[in-house]
């Protein structure tokens, strides 16, 4: 029997028939992949009684680096889809040197989020390490997003994978316009979500720091806006304050920057805007210590949110002396 598996051509004994005996003939745990057959996906729970056919085409994937959490000392908490997290940093898994880095990085973080993205399974290499068996699901939310998708029909597509592998309905959407900048396309980002949020998911969403385009993106039910404070990886920290500002008092719904913090100064800045919380994964994975940058990231955005709550003293042109004048010598 000819099957194609993500792309590739092989050849099976003509005994193997339902999906479950091809994943036991491969060598897969069903437990942690999701199966499109035909760009149908195959519920887990009928693996065993959905029947191959020569000439199926078959997409396999899994999530990759696209204890109890340690409490963060500032108590106040942020809300997104019925979910409360007292941690405001939510942290990538791509680009890290292995998953262990990524997994030291995360606890120095504190984070209680984070992003991962959807890969087809490597079918070569059966004893390549899978990135559940280092961040536990069970410990950590995971995040499902679209990355590296430039179509909303891909976009939905692939979350409606990650919901299969994972179950989860919260997700976030991305849809790029350029693989140069990676700015989102928000024509194609607005129609994946409408498609996603009529399909039940929650989508927490990446978008431009346009406030007119976030608003519509809340308008039609997104549960998270996050505006880009700079270009994906770029490490230039937030270039539009003036927009970000605005978006987040327009907004009733969670705002959280993602893209473009390169260090913990400009994620406190994020945070002293009013965001909700930020985003990152290249400003840890590609620091000379990812750990001890994530710790550094964890406390500038609790001080950038107790900033922001303690409220700013105003700015002044002219000096204002610190010391009373009375009783001058």
């Amino acid at each position: 029997m000819q099957l194609t598996i993500n792309g590739e051509a092989r050849t099976f004994p003509a005994s193997i028939m339902s999906v479950e005996q091809l994943l036991t003939e491969l060598g897969l745990d069903s437990r942690k992949i999701a199966l499109e057959r035909n760009r149908e996906i195959v519920p887990r729970s009928v693996y065993g009684r959905t029947q191959l056919t020569d000439g199926d085409r078959l997409e396999i994937v899994h999530f990759i680096g696209g204890g109890e959490q340690e409490s963060a000392p500032d108590a106040d908490g942020w809300t997104v889809a019925g979910r409360t997290f007292r941690s405001r940093l939510i942290i990538g898994t791509g680009k890290y040197r292995d998953y262990e880095l990524n997994r030291l990085a995360a606890e120095a973080a504190g984070a209680e989020m984070v992003t991962v993205a959807v890969r087809r399974v490597n079918l070569t290499d059966r004893d390549q390490p899978m990135l559940v068996d280092f961040i536990d699901p069970k410990k950590y939310v995971y995040l499902p997003n679209s990355a590296g998708c430039y179509t909303a029909d891909d976009a939905v597509r692939t979350l409606r994978l990650a919901r299969e592998a994972g179950g989860w309905n919260l997700v976030k959407l991305e849809v790029l316009g350029d693989q140069k900048t990676l700015y989102p396309n928000m024509p194609e980002t607005v129609d994946a979500a409408r498609l996603l949020i009529k399909d039940g998911f929650d989508v927490m969403v990446y978008c431009s720091d346009d406030p007119i385009q976030a608003k519509r993106l809340e308008e039609i039910g997104c549960c998270a806006i996050m505006p880009l404070g700079a270009p994906i990886g770029s490490g230039l920290g937030v270039q539009n304050p003036v927009n970000i500002r605005i978006i987040i008092e327009s907004a009733r719904v969670p705002v959280i920057v993602d893209a473009g913090v390169g260090t913990a100064s400009d994620a406190a800045i994020a945070m002293e805007l009013g965001c909700d919380g930020v985003l990152m994964n290249t400003a840890i994975a590609e620091a000379k210590d990812p750990v001890l940058m994530a710790s550094a990231m964890k406390h500038a955005v609790i001080a950038g949110r107790q900033a922001y709550r303690a409220g700013r003293m105003p700015k002044r042109r002219y000096a204002s002396p610190s010391s009373p004048l009375a009783g001058l010598i």
